[in-house]
């Protein structure tokens, strides 16, 4: 009975090293708070709060803001520089939304008012 239930721990344990080198690589990266404790709001140079950040793969840009005052638009490189309100690829509106990165860039601004011609708006690299 004791050689058998030695067995038995040893084959579970090896499933379970199994089991978490598969889950472990695919955890959830970082989570950053845009503009930390100001949050996404106008005159606040994003560009700054970049500054010494590598974003990768995976990591969730969290966006905290007053809905009934702000909102986020994904949106493309050119979209981005010229801050056209009306040609974007997703619309968060919640006041606490989450993104999760995928490779390439990001660009995103907001769409309220003349709150982008004002600085708000945010580009990062995305790195795997």
């Amino acid at each position: 009975m004791g050689v058998e239930a030695y067995n038995y721990s040893t084959v579970i344990m090896f499933y379970l090293f199994i089991i978490t080198s598969f889950i472990v690589p695919h955890a959830k990266g970082e989570n950053y708070i845009v503009g930390d404790s100001y949050g996404w709001i106008d005159f606040v140079d994003f560009n700054n709060w970049c500054d010494g950040k590598e974003f990768h793969v995976g990591d969730v840009l969290v966006f905290n803001y007053d809905s009934s005052q702000h909102n986020v638009l994904q949106v493309d490189s050119t979209v981005y520089e010229s801050c056209m309100k009306d040609s974007y690829m997703k619309r968060f509106t919640s006041g606490n939304d989450s993104i999760i990165l995928e490779k390439g860039g990001a660009w995103f601004i907001c769409g309220v008012d003349d709150h982008c011609e004002n600085g708000q708006k945010l580009h990062i690299n995305v790195t795997p």
